[in-house]
């Protein structure tokens, strides 16, 4: 789905930021609500050298603050993501429950399903770009949709390195 206006809104929302990264992570929340929805929105930075993850920005601070890293699991979600690049997509609890050590806490939020968009830049995941809203939510179109925010995400990330790759 093609929604008249929503990247470029982004893009121009991106370049009044300066070098604040976190109107880029703003922009690009707004953008996947746009696009697919979303009712708690996260971004994750990966560093393959380290094997760790950090969240750069929540839209749930008090459930899910931004602080420091934590290391990545060894998992079927880590190897789908990370590994394979690929989409995740969990539409009700429990797909959220056989990957999420937290699910109670998602659920206790009304959050049953969930998007986790790979972001990948010079070969390896950087990131991801993370939606959430309550089960059955994230039909087979928005999932397809979800794709759209893969290079806005990479713009945000890079933001948040100060355009460093």
């Amino acid at each position: 789905m093609n929604v008249p206006g929503a990247h470029e809104t982004f893009l121009h929302a991106v370049q009044r930021g300066g070098d604040d990264p976190e109107s880029a992570f703003r922009a690009l929340h707004a953008l996947a609500d746009t696009l697919i929805g979303v009712r708690l929105f996260t971004l994750m930075r990966f560093d393959a050298a380290t094997g760790e993850a950090c969240r750069l920005h929540t839209s749930d601070p008090a459930s899910y603050p931004v602080s420091g890293t934590k290391p990545l699991p060894d998992s079927p979600w880590t190897a789908r993501v990370i590994g394979r690049r690929e989409v995740f997509v969990a539409k009700d609890p429990a797909g959220i429950a056989a990957v999420f050590p937290d699910h109670a806490l998602i659920d206790s939020l009304g959050h049953g399903a969930v998007i986790n968009v790979p972001v990948v830049f010079a070969g390896q995941v950087i990131g991801t770009v993370n939606c959430l809203h309550e089960a059955g939510h994230y039909t087979d179109g928005r999932v397809r949709r979800a794709e759209a925010l893969i290079m806005p995400g990479l713009v945000a990330l890079l933001a948040a390195r100060g355009g460093r790759g």
